[in-house]
């Protein structure tokens, strides 16, 4: 009970990661019906199909920066507030379209908005949680996230493009309603000084029966009221946690996610199922599963047994994947072919039977550790270990490396010789991932976000 205005709070701010997930799971139902419209005007070739499906990524990159200057700047509830107009206008550009360029401006706009809410969101939540349930709060960022993916693969069903895009509209729209009720986090508004507010917000947060002098007194004493100049990131205490969550950001994209989803419906279709759209569907309720299980126990286990256990599930599984299409292609010099599918298309006879199934239980297992550690974690991370003066723009730099590295394994696998060689590399940079956390990520459970800033001092 004490916990349940808190859990609204997070309630109305995981709106936004859920309308960013609409966002990212909109393309995978509508690609394939827009390359079938009549309209010529709107029909989509596969390298169009391959800019609608990565364009999102450049809004979110710019998105990131802009977020990373408001939230410092008019706070984060006001931040999250603001996100709702460029959902709500990318989609009504969308719903609107008349050619393929009002496609691409509705998802840049979409995009935007994305890239502001996946650095607001787990600020936001880090700042009004206490530090028992912080873990699990944040975790539930990711899996609002692929809760929305897997909500759009499903409509998507049943819905045609513009229907879908109308129903992508409403997450934002209830978000922009709760959020205007809840309050802005104690830590932004005692570093604007104002103290009678912060401690209004903590009731509300903590409830009456809680010493709420005595926390506004702990985050006073870590408030540093002077700006930000660019000599003091030669501050340890600001630099080793910027370069820590840009590295993490730079390792979950680069472990391949993007580029094993994008195949996703490929790899399907090859294992004989016949509705590759209700296999997208069965990936997308894997990943809400596993990041369910991860939100309930990140709090008893720790960050970095996570992301231990991710990293050797993800790196077996791309060597699984390596190890499928060594025997799957019949030649090296095939793996040079651009359309995957007719080079997944031209096994040896003899395999069909147990190959395939070798590959969908890879994704599966790959799409289940993802989902366990490096899915969640980084972003909950990248929200606990600056310090409060910083966070804007650190958190502003983890959100650009995130979707600029998104953007280049989303836009660029497709061209990539597509051999063993390339998911082995995947499985050498899981591997990496996993001796990174152990020398340089730090345990976070349990410590109040005044605690980790003194520990990096």
């Amino acid at each position: 009970v004490q916990n349940a205005k808190l859990y609204l709070a997070t309630f109305a701010a995981v709106l936004g990661p859920l309308s960013f997930g609409f966002v990212l799971g909109y393309s995978s139902p509508v690609i394939p019906e827009l390359s079938r419209v009549s309209d010529p005007q709107l029909r989509l070739d596969s390298a169009q199909a391959s800019w609608f499906a990565s364009v999102v990524t450049l809004g979110a990159a710019a998105g990131g920066i802009l977020g990373g200057y408001l939230v410092d700047r008019v706070g984060r509830k006001l931040s999250l507030m603001l996100c709702s107009i460029p959902y709500v206008s990318g989609y009504m550009v969308i719903i609107s379209a008349r050619n393929i360029w009002m496609l691409y401006f509705g998802r840049i706009l979409t995009g935007l908005a994305s890239g502001i809410t996946s650095l607001v969101v787990p600020v936001y939540i880090s700042e009004v949680s206490h530090p028992k349930v912080r873990g699990m709060l944040g975790s539930c960022v990711q899996l609002m996230v692929v809760t929305g993916i897997l909500g759009a693969y499903i409509a998507g069903i049943a819905l045609k493009w513009r229907w879908l895009a109308v129903l992508c509209c409403f997450p934002s729209c209830i978000m922009l309603l709760f959020m205007s009720f809840m309050p802005e986090t104690p830590r932004f508004l005692l570093k604007q000084n104002k103290r009678s507010e912060a401690i209004a917000s903590l009731r509300f947060l903590r409830g009456p029966h809680v010493d709420h002098e005595w926390e506004c007194r702990q985050i006073e004493d870590n408030v540093e009221e002077e700006g930000l100049s660019i000599l003091e990131f030669k501050n340890p205490s600001i630099y080793r946690p910027l370069l820590i969550g840009v590295a993490l950001m730079f390792f979950q994209q680069v472990t391949g996610i993007n580029a094993v989803m994008f195949y996703a419906e490929t790899i399907f279709e090859d294992a004989n199922f016949k509705d590759s759209r209700m296999a997208s569907v069965i990936v997308g309720s894997i990943q809400v599963c596993f990041t369910a299980v991860a939100a309930l126990i990140i709090d008893k286990t720790g960050r970095k047994v996570l992301l231990y256990i991710s990293g050797f599930i993800m790196a077996l599984s791309t060597a699984l994947f390596g190890l499928y299409f060594k025997m799957v292609l019949p030649t090296p010099s095939n793996s040079s072919h651009p359309d995957l599918l007719f080079t997944l298309n031209t096994v040896a006879p003899g395999t069909e039977s147990s190959l395939p199934w070798l590959a969908v239980v890879s994704l599966g297992l790959f799409v289940a550790g993802f989902a366990l550690g490096w899915g969640p974690i980084p972003w909950l991370v990248m929200s606990e270990i600056f310090p409060l003066k910083a966070r804007g723009i650190s958190s502003g730099a983890c959100v650009l490396t995130n979707w600029v590295m998104a953007f280049f394994v989303t836009k660029e696998f497709h061209d990539l010789i597509v051999t063993y060689g390339t998911f082995w590399l995947f499985s050498a940079f899981s591997c990496m991932n996993v001796i990174f956390t152990a020398f340089y990520v730090p345990e976070t459970k349990g410590r109040t976000l005044e605690q980790i800033e003194a520990y990096f001092r």
